[in-house]
């Protein structure tokens, strides 16, 4: 009876102390990780290689993704605006849905499923053939050159990202108020910016870059804890690609929070 009581106890323990642990980790990792990418020597071609990786080679998901969701949005807004006669707000209500909330979230979720990922199963399948201990045999600092130029590449990509998919969001939305009220796109296009503050296009941005950092760091730190070879990398990918997510939708709770009051 005694141990039936005490068992609950003791997982609950194990479990906490296990968490705060991580936590630990990651933060050490996060902190070491930063310095690298503020701090000489850089690699210029290895960053630019993450540009190009984690950038450009998003943009047509992004892109997609930014369309589908504003015309999406303009859709629903029309028939719930339909109910009140309040159909003529469609493009204000798109324009800052998207630049405040929907453009940061969705771009930073479609880059954690292919950039996390990508960035946990390199660095892990590295790891696991022994290559970045050979990087430390040649006197070659990992957090230098693999670490931070992820880090810096999806930082700085993200908000880049987010603001073509502000652009292309609002135009998915012009497209479908032009079908369904005939709102021609120069009224359109008016109405947004005489709406839209620089704040709303800011408090995107400056919260994309923050989802960026998330999604760098925890491609690379999964991907640097990998082990069990290639059943390990498998998991830690998974791992790059949940964990990004919670903690990006969670960082936006917070920013939103924040944001609110200013």
């Amino acid at each position: 009876m005694g141990l039936f009581s005490t068992n609950p106890v003791a997982a609950l323990g194990r479990a906490t102390l296990e968490g705060v642990a991580a936590i630990g980790r990651v933060g050490l990792f996060a902190a070491r990780g930063i310095s690298a990418a503020l701090s000489p020597p850089w690699y210029p071609r290895q960053i630019i290689a993450q540009f190009a990786s984690v950038g450009f080679l998003s943009l047509p998901v992004v892109g997609l993704t930014a369309w589908f969701t504003g015309a999406a949005l303009a859709l629903n807004i029309y028939s719930g605006g339909d109910r009140f006669n309040a159909e003529t707000v469609l493009p204000q209500i798109v324009a800052l849905g998207i630049t405040r909330e929907l453009g940061p979230v969705l771009a930073a979720l479609m880059l954690a499923g292919r950039v996390a990922s990508a960035m946990a199963s390199e660095i892990g399948a590295m790891r696991a053939t022994e290559q970045i201990d050979a990087m430390v045999t040649l006197s070659t600092d990992p957090r230098r050159y693999l670490i931070a130029p992820r880090l810096i590449a999806a930082t700085i990509s993200l908000p880049l990202l987010t603001l073509i998919t502000d652009i292309i969001g609002v135009a998915g939305g012009m497209q479908v108020s032009n079908y369904l009220i005939d709102l021609s796109p120069g009224i359109y296009i008016a109405n947004t910016m005489d709406f839209l503050t620089a704040w709303d296009v800011e408090s995107g941005l400056i919260k994309s870059a923050v989802f960026g950092f998330i999604i760098g760091l925890m491609g690379c730190y999964h991907g640097d804890s990998a082990k069990g070879g290639a059943r390990g990398v498998g998991r830690a990918t998974t791992s790059a690609m949940v964990s990004a997510a919670v903690l990006i939708l969670a960082a936006d709770y917070l920013l939103t929070s924040v944001f609110a009051l200013k």
